[in-house]
């Protein structure tokens, strides 16, 4: 039997985050609308420290899978994608992605990340759904969830408030059988 390659694409692959990363990734947070795409917290800078410690806690932790995207032919850093909050007994897990540099973003690199992961959360952790939240204004991830198979599943209205309006955030699910219809 041939195994595929099982984290690698066509153009990216995901590996290990590595403490070289943190430099990079801080500067991703210093671009308040990356921060406004990622995170509901308030859009602030991160310190490379601050990204150093939260790499060493994901490193350690047993419920989160933690991966770097980066191109075939080199070491840079596209994104950095999560596995997060495994419930083991119960097969699910969180999917979080951020692709940094704005020339990277709409070039196809998260689709293409997120297939591997679903592909590593089906076949390899043998999870039965993956589950994420998206800005209800983040219309770039909403597109890709929708083009990956996730369905919405509800809404958390007025959850976000920027720029003194309030903003729903969605929740989306996929299922390991609807994975695999997808894939036929």
């Amino acid at each position: 039997m041939m195994l595929s390659k099982l984290l690698q694409g066509s153009r990216i692959r995901l590996v290990a985050l590595t403490p070289d990363d943190p430099p990079t990734i801080a500067r991703w947070y210093e671009d308040a609308e990356f921060m406004r795409l990622y995170d509901a917290r308030p859009a602030a800078p991160k310190s490379e420290a601050e990204l150093a410690r939260w790499l060493e806690e994901v490193q350690k932790a047993k419920n989160i899978f933690a991966f770097a995207i980066r191109p075939i032919d080199s070491d840079g850093l596209i994104g950095t994608l999560e596995l997060d909050d495994v419930l083991w007994s119960h097969g699910v897990c969180g999917v979080g992605i951020a692709i940094g540099d704005r020339a990277n973003w709409s070039q196809g690199y998260g689709y293409e990340a997120m297939q591997l992961a679903l592909a590593f959360a089906f076949d390899e952790l043998n999870l039965h759904r993956v589950q994420a939240t998206v800005f209800g204004y983040n219309d770039r991830s909403i597109a890709l969830f929708e083009k990956l198979g996730f369905q919405r599943e509800g809404v958390y209205r007025e959850f976000l408030q920027r720029d003194g309006k309030r903003y729903d955030m969605m929740l989306y699910g996929l299922l390991d059988r609807e994975w695999r219809a997808l894939r036929k």
